[in-house]
């Protein structure tokens, strides 16, 4: 009987354990549900990954993009990267912008007219006295004289203007030169006319005229490109022109009201605005790769060369 009596309150320490057991499992059950139902996640899980674990919850909402900056009244040119093609990123540097597009793949020139990267040309090479390098493109005097005139078919009204060309003769001699003419019909296309000098590194003159490949390239410098307004110019019409860019240009646009808006090229590689649109404003620069440079502030100064601080990138 002494041993029945010490098991009944074994009995009643087992039931009540199963009972603290049971109520534990449904608490932590119900635990479970608040927390993996949806929203139902603790405050502290969902802002910090962005706002860390402290954060109150009026720290969630988005924070507003900064507004660019307002463009300084002095010629500048910044480089930032942007995907936009009609705003131009914050300016964070009194330099200039740069707003380039998605880098082509390599040899790839979306805006590329007759001379395209990646492509050998044949032709042939004839020369001319060339004087101060000076030409069709009107860029004023050479500071040497390693240059030549384009065809009439692939000069394409002026948009080979800048051009760097790498010339190779039969013999394997080689010369890089900037077109800075139009070779008149009747010059054939492929065909170049290079200055006496640069004819010189390939042959004798006496040859006169000789067969050759050419192609283009996007070469190094530590120029920058630079804007000038033409003769005559005012806030009622107007004439642009960029010089020393790296890259053939493709397009010279102005800023108006309702964004922008592209000029018309000439043979004499000038951009014209003939009612005054833009004339003073920023302008957008694009290359034949579709990078974008944007020059703020350049004032109109006829016959000035104004120098900006950016340059198309190396291809």
């Amino acid at each position: 009987m002494a041993s029945a009596s010490h098991r009944r309150p074994l009995r009643k320490r087992r039931t009540a354990l199963v009972w603290a057991v049971a109520v534990a499992a449904a608490g932590l059950l119900v635990s479970l549900v608040i927390v993996l139902r949806p929203g139902g996640e603790p405050d502290t899980v969902r802002t910090a990954a962005g706002a860390g674990p402290t954060a109150s919850p009026t720290t969630r909402e988005p924070t507003p993009a900064p507004k660019p900056s307002t463009a300084s009244p002095t010629p500048r040119s910044t480089r930032a990267t942007t995907a936009s093609a009609t705003t131009p990123s914050a300016r964070p540097s009194p330099a200039a912008t740069r707003s380039s597009a998605p880098r082509p793949a390599s040899g790839a020139a979306p805006l590329a007219g007759r001379i395209k990267p990646g492509t050998t040309y044949n032709g042939v090479a004839t020369h001319y006295d060339a004087d101060d390098g000076d030409g069709a493109c009107l860029y004023g005097p050479s500071p040497d004289l390693m240059v030549a005139a384009m065809n009439h078919t692939d000069y394409e009204t002026s948009q080979a203007c800048g051009a760097y060309i790498l010339v190779r003769a039969a013999s394997g001699a080689s010369v890089t030169v900037r077109i800075t003419n139009e070779c008149p019909l009747p010059c054939a296309p492929g065909q170049l006319d290079l200055s006496k000098e640069a004819f010189a590194k390939l042959a004798g003159l006496s040859a006169g005229r000789i067969p050759i490949t050419w192609s283009l390239l996007s070469p190094s410098t530590s120029d920058t490109v630079s804007v000038r307004y033409k003769t005559g110019s005012s806030r009622h019409w107007c004439g642009i022109q960029a010089l020393g860019h790296r890259n053939p240009l493709a397009r010279l646009e102005v800023r108006t009201g309702s964004g922008w808006s592209r000029l018309t090229r000439t043979e004499y590689n000038y951009f014209l605005s003939s009612d005054g649109t833009g004339c003073g404003g920023s302008l957008r620069l694009t290359d034949i790769y579709g990078e974008r440079l944007i020059v703020d502030g350049v004032a109109i100064r006829p016959d000035t060369v104004q120098p900006t601080r950016v340059q198309f990138t190396r291809r």
